[in-house]
């Protein structure tokens, strides 16, 4: 008898910048066929050599209708593909794509930022609440903000 293995698939979500390095240091670990990234950039994922993308405003709390724009913008791209798991590295969008993957029945992890040396970013400390894992990269921060330090991953 035949065992045959469905992929997960998996999504992977980062601001531009510091955030997109961070996310792209995992890439190697990540199954290219199954893996949908999204970032806030044009031409960041192409830089990259990431060929399944998808490109989203960037936002925070503070910019109410970009804040809803990117809130519609990931929700249909989130309800649309299903992913089995939502990774993100930060920034506001990475958030918002754990938000809406629970609704879907995703799996979400959440690594804070290695340049939060000192605690949570604000949106490590709502996703703490909200995804199935947050980590920090640093034991000091996760053992003062109560999740998960895995090591310095990034």
């Amino acid at each position: 008898m035949t065992s045959i293995t469905k992929k997960k698939k998996l999504l992977a979500i980062a601001s531009g910048g510091g955030h997109w390095k961070q996310l792209m240091r995992l890439n190697p670990l990540f199954d290219e066929e199954s893996t949908l990234y999204i970032t806030t950039i044009a031409g960041l994922s192409e830089q990259s050599g990431v060929v399944n993308s998808k490109v989203v405003n960037d936002f925070s709390r503070t910019e109410k209708i970009a804040l809803i724009k990117g809130v519609i913008n990931i929700g249909f791209i989130v309800f649309k593909y299903k992913p089995d798991v939502v990774i993100t590295t930060g920034a506001a969008p990475g958030l918002i794509a754990i938000i809406i993957g629970r609704l879907v029945g995703s799996r979400t992890l959440w690594i804070d930022s290695i340049a939060n040396g000192d605690e949570l970013s604000m949106s490590g400390r709502m996703a703490k609440g909200i995804a199935h894992q947050t980590i920090s990269q640093w034991s000091n921060v996760a053992l003062k903000d109560g999740v998960e330090y895995w090591g310095k991953l990034l």
